[in-house]
């Protein structure tokens, strides 16, 4: 039995106002395993057997609760224990950007974490969350510094992945002020202008804090279509003098040194140089805030803000004479109060999780979540919220049924979506828990790894048209920036090995495993598959493609599996499996998620 709170049935009551066709029994659900599937595949990094038999059993509503309950899986913990694990000739416990890698497949995998005793993550949502917020808050170790700097990259995943259920005003305050933005963004030692030195503020950050990571480059209605001027063309949210504004602003922040000592680094001892680097990858200057360095700020010049109906600030004037601190957090209020950032938020949530196209509706929707979410306090950015009612919506839970254009909703599985997919779906693991991320270079067999994104625009871009029918009907579908001709090749070669390869019982192939290799359960459904084919099918068709296989792809399989005959080696069940994982993560069908 299905228990409804108040707070859920308000909202129940308000989707069936807009979506008058729906059952208060469709929204309370799941009804269905096929229901509970495409939730999975949506709010998760692979939807799993156990998993849709445990949402069944308690709803939509109490697993998110107890997903935004569940402890923050975080990944400098991980770094600090392979640091701390013996040498071994092949540099394995060597903490690099690799080993960022591996925590990152164990939390978002849900494996067990040797590092903490083999805990298993269970805290996939947030996970999920975080890795969307990854690719609009985008640092990444393609920067020269970063790459060889771990802890700054884990411990900027581990902050999006804490403030991931907060307030989005706390996260750009976060964002703002930890180390990997301020180095990949230029921000740390940013100093106010002096003609004489040629020196003037840095742009970067003031930048792309606008237009990537809050309000965009065009004014948006709350549907997020744009608001058009009287010739019909988009409003721009700011120009040249907004962004030299914001600039001043961002000036006067350095490490924090706290702790630091003229025994430990000997630049410390010099009052009048307070941006002295960090001194090893794991000196905690790489993850506490960053500090404000007096003498940098710009403290004397009035600064443009954004001006917009309703700003706090006179015209969006910021009047002189404030410390760093001070400015910082006006100029951040200033930004977080744009009617804008509901609406550019929402959709890109959304496009992440569920759909690249939503409809206004849809994005309406989120946008009036965030400018209100509806609690007593009537909070403004509530995350939590947001995530909630983006995947409760109606758009979400029933999809292309209750969109004008049915065959434009969906969007292309991110490439290394379908990675964890499989190895969530499969059961994969390795036998010391550990995950081996030097092969393949994720980044240039999948086009894409997380925090390792070519640059601050991340792997796609949210209005990317692919040339042919997408464009021609103005449809968006950022993941096909990076479904390159190379791709297609790569990606399948690669699952090939992981599946056809890398099973629990493999004792050859082209390559030997060791114990950090990541090899999926296949032996679980040989049973199935010897004795029953379309049984086995049926079981994939809801795991991986939540109950949507066509007829025809149905029936393919099926003559391929019944195809295969040859049991002398006794292994006739465990082929039919590996066959059918190939050619169901490799199809067309699969690929979209919808």
């Amino acid at each position: 039995m299905k228990v409804f709170t108040l707070k859920g049935l308000r909202a129940a009551a308000l989707a069936l106002v807009l979506w008058p066709t729906l059952s208060l029994a469709q929204l309370a659900g799941p009804m269905t395993d096929a229901e509970a599937a495409r939730f999975l595949a949506q709010a998760t990094f692979g939807t799993t057997s156990a998993d849709i038999s445990h949402l069944r059993a308690v709803g939509y509503q109490a697993w998110l609760t107890e997903q935004f309950a569940a402890p923050v899986s975080t990944q400098k913990p991980y770094l600090d224990w392979v640091a701390g694990l013996p040498n071994t000739p092949d540099g394995n416990n060597t903490v690099n950007d690799d080993t960022r890698m591996e925590a990152w497949w164990i939390n978002s995998l849900g494996t067990p974490d040797p590092s903490r005793g083999n805990r298993v993550p269970t805290d996939q949502l947030r996970q999920r969350v975080a890795f969307a917020l990854s690719e609009i808050f985008v640092v990444s170790n393609a920067n020269g510094t970063l790459a060889y700097q771990p802890y700054a990259l884990a411990t900027w995943y581990d902050m999006l992945a804490s403030d991931a259920f907060g307030n989005y005003r706390n996260l750009l305050d976060d964002v703002t002020k930890h180390p990997a933005m301020g180095t990949y963004l230029n921000m740390v030692g940013n100093q106010k202008a002096d003609p004489t030195q040629n020196i003037h503020p840095d742009e970067n950050y003031a930048r792309e804090v606008m237009q990537l990571f809050s309000i965009g480059l065009v004014q948006l209605n709350s549907d997020g279509t744009p608001k058009l001027d009287a010739n019909n063309q988009p409003i721009p949210t700011y120009d040249q003098t907004v962004v030299r504004g914001m600039a001043a602003v961002f000036t006067g922040w350095g490490w924090n040194n706290i702790g630091c000592s003229a025994s430990t680094r000997p630049c410390c001892s010099v009052d009048t140089y307070p941006n002295c680097g960090p001194s090893d990858i794991n000196d905690p200057a790489w993850w506490n805030p960053l500090q404000p360095v007096a003498d940098f700020h710009d403290s004397t010049s009035d600064k443009q803000l954004l001006n917009y109906p309703g700003v706090a600030l006179t015209n969006g004037i910021l009047i002189h004479g404030g410390d760093a601190q001070t400015e910082m957090r006006a100029a951040l209020d200033n930004i977080f109060n744009h009617p804008n950032v509901g609406p550019f938020i929402a959709r890109r949530l959304i496009q992440r999780l569920v759909t690249s196209n939503p409809t206004p509706g849809y994005v309406n929707h989120i946008a009036q979540v965030f400018a209100d979410d509806g609690s007593s306090a009537h909070v403004r950015g509530n995350l939590q919220a947001v995530v909630q009612a983006i995947l409760l919506d109606p758009e979400a839970r029933v999809g292309a049924s209750y969109v004008p254009n049915p065959d434009a909703y969906g969007k292309l599985r991110e490439p290394l979506l379908k990675l964890t997919h499989l190895w969530r779906a499969m059961a994969a693991g390795s036998t010391n828990g550990r995950v081996d991320t030097p092969y393949p270079e994720w980044e240039s067999t999948y086009g894409q790894a997380p925090l390792r994104s070519p640059s601050v625009f991340n792997f796609f871009k949210p209005d990317f048209q692919q040339p042919g029918e997408l464009r021609t009907r103005g449809l968006y579908g950022p993941e096909f920036q990076i479904h390159t001709a190379t791709a297609a090749v790569t990606i399948p070669n690669d699952i090939f090995h992981r599946i056809f390869c890398d099973y629990t019982t493999s004792t050859s192939c082209y390559t030997s495993s060791g114990p950090n290799t990541m090899s999926i359960y296949a032996d679980r459904d040989a049973a199935l598959a010897l004795s029953n084919p379309a049984g086995l099918i049926d079981a994939y068709n809801l795991v991986f493609m939540s109950g949507q296989m066509s007829p025809f792809m149905h029936d393919t399989l099926l003559n391929r599996l019944n195809a295969l005959t040859d049991n002398s080696a006794g292994d006739l069940g465990r082929q039919r499996v590996l066959h059918a994982l190939y050619l169901i993560i490799n199809s067309p069908e699969y690929s979209v998620q919808k």
